[in-house]
Protein backbone atom coordinates (compact mmCIF):
# COMPACT_ATOMS: atom_id res chain seq x y z
CA UNK A 1 0.00 0.00 0.00
CA UNK A 2 2.79 2.34 1.10
CA UNK A 3 4.60 1.49 -1.93
CA UNK A 4 2.08 2.28 -4.15
CA UNK A 5 0.84 5.17 -2.85
CA UNK A 6 4.17 7.03 -2.30
CA UNK A 7 4.86 5.54 -6.24
CA UNK A 8 1.84 7.70 -7.22
CA UNK A 9 2.64 11.05 -5.46
CA UNK A 10 6.16 11.03 -6.56
CA UNK A 11 4.96 10.08 -10.04
CA UNK A 12 2.16 12.91 -10.54
CA UNK A 13 4.52 15.82 -9.21
CA UNK A 14 6.94 14.93 -11.21
CA UNK A 15 4.67 14.79 -14.52
CA UNK A 16 3.76 17.92 -13.51
CA UNK A 17 7.13 19.49 -13.40
CA UNK A 18 7.67 17.62 -16.34
CA UNK A 19 4.48 19.02 -18.54
CA UNK A 20 4.79 22.66 -16.47
CA UNK A 21 5.20 24.79 -19.56
CA UNK A 22 2.01 22.78 -21.01
CA UNK A 23 -0.43 23.01 -17.96
CA UNK A 24 0.73 26.34 -16.46
CA UNK A 25 1.95 28.52 -20.00
CA UNK A 26 3.17 31.46 -17.57
CA UNK A 27 5.97 33.00 -17.78
CA UNK A 28 7.17 32.38 -13.71
CA UNK A 29 9.27 35.72 -14.05
CA UNK A 30 6.24 37.83 -15.67
CA UNK A 31 5.46 40.83 -13.11
CA UNK A 32 1.57 41.68 -13.08
CA UNK A 33 2.54 44.55 -10.04
CA UNK A 34 -1.03 46.09 -10.10
CA UNK A 35 -2.93 42.49 -9.40
CA UNK A 36 0.08 41.73 -6.25
CA UNK A 37 -0.74 39.42 -3.80
CA UNK A 38 -4.18 38.56 -5.24
CA UNK A 39 -5.78 35.02 -4.18
CA UNK A 40 -6.31 32.15 -5.88
CA UNK A 41 -8.50 32.49 -9.00
CA UNK A 42 -9.34 30.91 -12.30
CA UNK A 43 -6.97 32.79 -14.06
CA UNK A 44 -4.13 31.82 -11.28
CA UNK A 45 -5.12 28.62 -9.55
CA UNK A 46 -2.69 29.66 -6.65
CA UNK A 47 -2.68 33.04 -6.80
CA UNK A 48 0.20 35.96 -7.47
CA UNK A 49 3.24 36.67 -5.50
CA UNK A 50 4.41 39.99 -3.91
CA UNK A 51 5.35 40.79 -7.45
CA UNK A 52 2.53 39.88 -9.22
CA UNK A 53 3.88 36.56 -10.56
CA UNK A 54 2.21 33.35 -10.89
CA UNK A 55 2.41 31.17 -7.54
CA UNK A 56 1.61 27.59 -9.40
CA UNK A 57 3.70 28.15 -11.95
CA UNK A 58 6.48 29.24 -10.18
CA UNK A 59 5.75 25.97 -7.86
CA UNK A 60 6.26 23.66 -10.90
CA UNK A 61 9.32 25.28 -12.05
CA UNK A 62 10.53 25.10 -8.35
CA UNK A 63 9.70 21.01 -8.83
CA UNK A 64 12.23 21.12 -11.46
CA UNK A 65 14.60 22.01 -9.45
CA UNK A 66 13.82 20.05 -6.78
CA UNK A 67 13.86 16.81 -8.72
CA UNK A 68 17.00 17.72 -10.13
CA UNK A 69 18.63 18.38 -7.35
CA UNK A 70 17.49 15.13 -5.23
CA UNK A 71 18.66 13.21 -8.68
CA UNK A 72 21.56 14.75 -8.73
CA UNK A 73 22.96 14.54 -5.11
CA UNK A 74 21.64 11.11 -4.54
CA UNK A 75 23.17 9.89 -7.91
CA UNK A 76 26.77 11.13 -6.93
CA UNK A 77 26.53 10.17 -3.42
CA UNK A 78 25.01 6.69 -4.21
CA UNK A 79 27.99 5.95 -6.45
CA UNK A 80 30.85 7.60 -4.36
CA UNK A 81 29.10 6.00 -0.70
CA UNK A 82 28.88 2.61 -2.57
CA UNK A 83 33.08 2.44 -3.80
CA UNK A 84 34.20 3.89 -0.93
CA UNK A 85 31.88 1.56 1.48
CA UNK A 86 32.92 -1.87 -0.63
CA UNK A 87 36.18 -1.00 -0.64
CA UNK A 88 36.57 -0.51 3.39
CA UNK A 89 33.76 -3.82 3.94
CA UNK A 90 36.09 -5.74 1.46
CA UNK A 91 39.52 -5.27 2.55
CA UNK A 92 39.25 -3.86 5.92
CA UNK A 93 42.55 -3.23 7.21
CA UNK A 94 44.15 0.51 7.74
CA UNK A 95 41.61 1.03 4.48
CA UNK A 96 38.98 0.54 6.38
CA UNK A 97 39.85 2.49 9.45
CA UNK A 98 40.78 5.60 7.02
CA UNK A 99 37.38 5.71 5.64
CA UNK A 100 35.70 4.82 8.60
CA UNK A 101 36.97 7.35 10.71
CA UNK A 102 36.30 9.84 8.12
CA UNK A 103 32.52 8.52 7.68
CA UNK A 104 32.51 9.22 11.29
CA UNK A 105 33.86 12.42 11.65
CA UNK A 106 31.62 13.72 8.95
CA UNK A 107 28.66 12.15 10.63
CA UNK A 108 29.52 14.02 14.16
CA UNK A 109 28.21 16.83 12.93
CA UNK A 110 24.67 17.83 12.16
CA UNK A 111 24.40 17.40 7.87
CA UNK A 112 22.17 20.57 7.22
CA UNK A 113 24.32 22.83 9.45
CA UNK A 114 27.15 21.20 7.56
CA UNK A 115 26.02 21.92 4.50
CA UNK A 116 25.08 25.80 5.57
CA UNK A 117 28.72 25.52 6.40
CA UNK A 118 29.83 25.06 2.69
CA UNK A 119 27.49 26.54 1.29
CA UNK A 120 28.23 30.18 3.41
CA UNK A 121 32.10 29.51 2.34
CA UNK A 122 31.82 28.84 -1.04
CA UNK A 123 28.65 30.98 -1.60
CA UNK A 124 25.06 30.50 -2.59
CA UNK A 125 24.26 28.71 -5.95
CA UNK A 126 22.62 25.90 -7.51
CA UNK A 127 26.74 24.61 -8.06
CA UNK A 128 27.32 24.85 -4.58
CA UNK A 129 24.38 23.49 -3.41
CA UNK A 130 24.89 20.33 -5.33
CA UNK A 131 28.46 20.52 -3.93
CA UNK A 132 27.53 20.79 -0.20
CA UNK A 133 24.56 18.25 -0.42
CA UNK A 134 26.64 15.36 -2.25
CA UNK A 135 30.06 16.26 0.41
CA UNK A 136 27.47 15.18 3.27
CA UNK A 137 25.40 12.74 1.14
CA UNK A 138 27.68 10.04 0.22
CA UNK A 139 28.88 9.09 4.18
CA UNK A 140 25.21 7.53 4.74
CA UNK A 141 25.78 5.09 1.59
CA UNK A 142 29.13 4.59 2.78
CA UNK A 143 27.99 2.83 6.13
CA UNK A 144 25.06 1.24 4.35
CA UNK A 145 27.35 -0.71 2.05
CA UNK A 146 30.36 -0.84 3.86
CA UNK A 147 27.97 -3.27 6.53
CA UNK A 148 26.63 -4.96 3.47
CA UNK A 149 29.68 -6.08 2.23
CA UNK A 150 31.08 -7.08 5.59
CA UNK A 151 28.02 -9.65 5.06
CA UNK A 152 28.42 -10.39 1.80
CA UNK A 153 31.53 -11.43 1.33
CA UNK A 154 31.27 -14.06 3.62
CA UNK A 155 28.54 -15.81 1.33
CA UNK A 156 29.27 -19.14 0.00
CA UNK A 157 29.09 -18.22 -3.56
CA UNK A 158 31.86 -15.45 -3.12
CA UNK A 159 34.27 -17.98 -0.95
CA UNK A 160 33.50 -20.48 -4.16
CA UNK A 161 34.24 -17.83 -6.52
CA UNK A 162 36.61 -16.96 -4.69
CA UNK A 163 38.71 -20.41 -4.50
CA UNK A 164 38.34 -20.39 -8.03
CA UNK A 165 40.47 -18.02 -8.72
CA UNK A 166 38.41 -14.48 -9.74
CA UNK A 167 39.89 -11.58 -9.24
CA UNK A 168 39.01 -8.98 -6.57
CA UNK A 169 37.72 -6.53 -8.79
CA UNK A 170 35.15 -9.46 -10.36
CA UNK A 171 33.90 -10.28 -6.77
CA UNK A 172 32.99 -6.86 -6.28
CA UNK A 173 31.29 -5.96 -9.13
CA UNK A 174 29.64 -9.56 -10.31
CA UNK A 175 29.07 -10.93 -6.90
CA UNK A 176 29.69 -9.00 -3.15
CA UNK A 177 28.29 -5.15 -4.99
CA UNK A 178 25.03 -6.58 -6.20
CA UNK A 179 23.88 -8.08 -3.00
CA UNK A 180 23.64 -4.75 -1.72
CA UNK A 181 21.94 -2.91 -4.39
CA UNK A 182 18.29 -3.51 -2.38
CA UNK A 183 19.78 -1.47 0.50
CA UNK A 184 20.83 0.91 -1.89
CA UNK A 185 18.05 1.81 -3.59
CA UNK A 186 16.15 1.79 -0.63
CA UNK A 187 18.52 4.40 1.25
CA UNK A 188 18.08 6.39 -2.13
CA UNK A 189 14.59 7.00 -1.66
CA UNK A 190 14.52 7.80 1.24
CA UNK A 191 17.70 9.72 0.54
CA UNK A 192 15.58 12.02 -1.71
CA UNK A 193 13.20 13.62 0.64
CA UNK A 194 16.04 14.53 3.16
CA UNK A 195 17.83 16.10 -0.10
CA UNK A 196 14.38 18.09 -0.91
CA UNK A 197 14.36 19.15 2.24
CA UNK A 198 17.76 20.12 2.78
CA UNK A 199 17.61 22.33 -0.20
CA UNK A 200 14.41 24.26 0.73
CA UNK A 201 16.44 24.50 3.93
CA UNK A 202 19.30 26.40 2.41
CA UNK A 203 17.05 28.18 -0.03
CA UNK A 204 14.63 29.44 2.83
CA UNK A 205 18.03 30.75 4.07
CA UNK A 206 18.85 32.28 1.15
CA UNK A 207 22.24 29.65 0.41
CA UNK A 208 20.54 28.03 -2.08
CA UNK A 209 19.24 28.13 -5.27
CA UNK A 210 19.19 31.99 -6.34
CA UNK A 211 16.62 34.36 -7.20
CA UNK A 212 14.99 34.47 -10.24
CA UNK A 213 15.05 30.56 -10.45
CA UNK A 214 12.11 29.40 -8.52
CA UNK A 215 12.58 27.33 -5.43
CA UNK A 216 9.99 26.47 -2.82
CA UNK A 217 12.59 27.12 -0.16
CA UNK A 218 12.63 30.14 -1.85
CA UNK A 219 8.85 30.89 -1.90
CA UNK A 220 8.29 30.10 1.29
CA UNK A 221 11.28 33.02 2.83
CA UNK A 222 9.44 35.55 0.44
CA UNK A 223 5.79 34.49 1.60
CA UNK A 224 6.40 34.83 5.74
CA UNK A 225 6.16 38.28 5.54
CA UNK A 226 2.42 38.58 4.43
CA UNK A 227 1.18 35.76 6.46
CA UNK A 228 -1.79 37.52 7.55
CA UNK A 229 -2.70 39.05 4.24
CA UNK A 230 -1.25 36.75 1.52
CA UNK A 231 -1.16 33.08 3.20
CA UNK A 232 -1.22 31.60 0.03
CA UNK A 233 2.35 32.58 -0.17
CA UNK A 234 3.21 30.30 2.07
CA UNK A 235 0.88 27.42 2.02
CA UNK A 236 1.24 26.39 -1.74
CA UNK A 237 4.68 25.96 -0.99
CA UNK A 238 4.63 24.39 1.88
CA UNK A 239 1.99 21.82 0.69
CA UNK A 240 4.22 21.13 -1.89
CA UNK A 241 7.43 20.37 0.05
CA UNK A 242 5.52 18.09 2.44
CA UNK A 243 3.46 16.32 -0.41
CA UNK A 244 6.77 15.09 -2.11
CA UNK A 245 8.86 14.53 1.13
CA UNK A 246 5.62 12.39 1.81
CA UNK A 247 5.93 10.62 -1.06
CA UNK A 248 9.62 9.82 -1.27
CA UNK A 249 9.30 8.46 2.40
CA UNK A 250 6.17 6.18 1.23
CA UNK A 251 8.24 4.89 -2.09
CA UNK A 252 11.48 3.88 0.60
CA UNK A 253 9.01 2.33 3.22
CA UNK A 254 7.10 0.19 0.39
CA UNK A 255 10.71 -0.67 -1.08
CA UNK A 256 12.16 -1.63 2.24
CA UNK A 257 9.23 -3.56 3.66
CA UNK A 258 9.02 -5.31 -0.44
CA UNK A 259 13.11 -6.00 -0.17
CA UNK A 260 13.20 -7.27 3.64
CA UNK A 261 13.43 -11.07 3.81
CA UNK A 262 11.43 -10.89 7.34
CA UNK A 263 8.48 -9.04 5.54
CA UNK A 264 8.67 -11.10 3.07
CA UNK A 265 8.62 -14.42 5.32
CA UNK A 266 5.67 -13.13 7.22
CA UNK A 267 3.42 -12.46 4.47
CA UNK A 268 4.45 -15.89 2.98
CA UNK A 269 3.15 -17.11 6.78
CA UNK A 270 -0.16 -15.20 6.54
CA UNK A 271 -0.64 -16.04 2.94
CA UNK A 272 -0.41 -20.00 3.93
CA UNK A 273 -1.97 -19.88 7.39
CA UNK A 274 -5.34 -21.49 6.97
CA UNK A 275 -8.44 -19.61 7.11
Amino acid sequence: MLLKLGAAIVLAIAVLAIAGPAIAPVDPSAQNLPLRLNGPSLAHPFGLDELGRDVFARILVGARISFFIAIVVIGVSAVVGTLLGAVAGYFGGWVDEVISRVTDTLMAFPGLLLAIALVAVLGPSLANTLFALTAIGWVGFARLVRGQVLRAREFEYVQAARALGATTSRLLLRHVVPSTLPAIVVQATLGMAGVVISEAALSFLGLGVQPPTPSWGSMLSGGRVHLLDAPHLTVFPGVAIALLVLGFNFLGDGLRDLTDPKQQGRRASSDGAPA
